[in-house]
């Protein structure tokens, strides 16, 4: 079960922390598919915050296809990161692939792919991209 905990100092609405700490359990595997989440009930009861933050808060969770409430048993886990992710990650590995075979087959090493990557990022960064 994840404890919720919400920063009133912080510029983020206490429902977004609510999503961000969800979806970090996620990827950290605290929380996995059929998990359920705190009642509303609990969160406020624990956090000190309003129930329609908790509400919406799930609400979006559930518009990102990562839980599903069941009326009269609770919120649930029901995405996948790692799967939500395979779905955009899959054809850009496609894209990506094709791509470092014509680098390769340009004569370009991988320390030289690593570096002209390193250094598109780098601007990307800064916001310095060409």
């Amino acid at each position: 079960m994840i404890d919720y905990r919400i920063d009133r100092r912080a510029a983020i609405p206490a429902y977004l922390q609510i999503v961000a700490q969800t979806r970090q359990a996620l990827e950290q595997g605290r929380l996995a598919v059929g998990d359920q989440l705190p009642t509303a009930r609990e969160v406020v009861a624990s956090a000190g915050i309003n129930p329609n933050t908790v509400l919406k808060a799930y609400r979006e969770l559930e518009r990102q296809g990562l839980v599903e409430g069941r009326v009269g048993t609770g919120t649930f886990v029901t995405g996948d990161l790692v799967r939500l992710r395979t779905d955009l990650v899959s054809p850009l590995a496609g894209r990506l692939r094709d791509w470092l075979d014509a680098a390769a087959d340009g004569g370009m090493t991988r320390h030289e792919i690593e570096a002209l990557v390193t250094t598109i990022l780098d601007e990307r960064e800064r916001g310095t991209v060409r």
